[in-house]
């Protein structure tokens, strides 16, 4: 198997690239079917709602905030997964404790 076939990841490192203070999203990969980054979310900031044409699953590392999916919303915090359907609008919001988020992004259909 050659090393294109794979690659390692610490999440250290992957964290220490995380600014305190600022809003941030940092794609560690990308490949033809999934794409997965970092985002950090300072508490107090207000993300602009959005949908995206990929699924997405969002894994929370660190922090306290809320989750709006369409009409509904949800307490996030350290250890929440939640999926969010492609074209489905969303927003974090109400951010407490500054979160970090793992996001992964499945392909386009």
């Amino acid at each position: 198997m050659s090393k294109d076939n794979w690659m390692v990841f610490q999440l250290s490192e992957l964290l220490g690239k995380v600014e305190p203070g600022e809003v941030r999203f940092d794609e560690f990969l990308r490949t033809p079917s999934l794409s997965c980054s970092i985002y950090h979310v300072p508490a107090g900031s207000k993300e602009m709602e959005r949908a995206h044409v990929e699924d997405e699953l969002y894994y929370v590392l660190k922090g306290r905030g809320m989750l709006r999916i369409e009409d509904d919303e949800h307490i996030v915090e350290s250890g929440t997964l939640l999926y969010v359907k492609a074209d489905c609008d969303h927003t974090f919001f109400e951010i407490t404790e500054d979160l970090t988020v793992m996001a992964f992004f499945g392909s386009v259909r």
